[in-house]
């Protein structure tokens, strides 16, 4: 394990329970050089941190959103996770001019190509399996990769002024992290086919209006809006929620009859995880 892991791991080990209702004490962390993540009441909330370059992507900063993510879903003080981004942006997309500039520090330096990298190949597998909520609170700008990455999360939240946009087509290449897949999941195949051939932006309202978020505030309120669904999802049973959360994924998929056979599998399954604690 690195130094970054045993930071982290030890500051998940010093929040300490207080009172009855074992509220968690805050734990913040500037072990990141891209991100921040902060721990409040079982609600950890993981923000991009690049608010000059609008939290533009760079592969070592997808390479930190993954150890977080992986680091909250170990942490048994963590219940649900908030995704959002620093200053005016939530994720402006590849920061391309960084990736095409020879000697700019930030890109020479070792680690994944950009496609290579596990929050490309591995973290949107690893956000559908997750064991707690995951709630994106899009506060700007969310373009390309920054809309993509919010596509696993189970909730989205957008400031009423955050533009929203798969616009890939216009760098002539096409969307990933799975988008394929979980857009048209989101909003419909026909809605799906206009955002990403369209390639245009849309207001958090429309983006409510279509599905692809469940609330557009103001940008004053999200984040106050976020913790409130967080904490109210980490107030209740842990393993009910994962169990719940991984019916509800695995649902769609399934023939009503296969469907109603898993929620009984998982009931079952969590009887027995009582049983055996009792």
């Amino acid at each position: 394990m690195g130094p970054l892991y045993r930071i982290l791991q030890r500051l998940g080990h010093s929040i300490r329970r207080r009172n009855g209702n074992q509220k968690m004490s805050a734990v913040q962390t500037n072990a990141y050089q891209y991100i921040h993540l902060g721990i409040e009441g079982r609600v950890a909330t993981l923000t991009l941190d690049r608010p000059k370059k609008l939290n533009a992507y760079l592969p070592a900063m997808g390479d930190e959103i993954v150890h977080a993510f992986r680091h909250a879903g170990g942490n048994d003080a963590v219940r649900a996770v908030i995704l959002t981004g620093a200053g005016r942006g939530f994720c402006a997309g590849v920061d391309l001019e960084a990736l095409r500039s020879a000697n700019d520090s930030e890109v020479a330096q070792k680690g994944p190509r950009l496609g290579e990298e596990d929050f490309v190949r591995k973290l949107p597998l690893e956000l559908w399996s997750f064991p707690k909520p995951i709630i994106a609170a899009i506060n700007g700008a969310a373009i390309g990769v920054g809309a993509t990455m919010t596509l696993p999360c189970d909730l989205r939240l957008a400031a009423n002024e955050a533009k929203i946009g798969f616009t890939f087509a216009k760098l002539g290449i096409l969307p990933g992290l799975g988008s394929t897949h979980l857009l048209p999941r989101l909003v419909g195949m026909g809605k799906a086919m206009e955002l990403v051939l369209g390639a245009r932006t849309l207001l958090g309202p429309e983006a409510e209006a279509i599905g692809l978020v469940q609330h557009s505030v103001p940008g004053s309120e999200l984040m106050e809006k976020a913790r409130e669904i967080a904490h109210a999802m980490a107030a209740l049973d842990p393993a009910v929620l994962a169990a719940a959360r991984k019916g509800l994924r695995e649902g769609p998929e399934l023939s009503l009859a296969e469907a109603m056979k898993n929620e009984q599998s998982l009931s079952a399954s969590l009887r027995r995880a009582r049983d055996k604690s009792a």
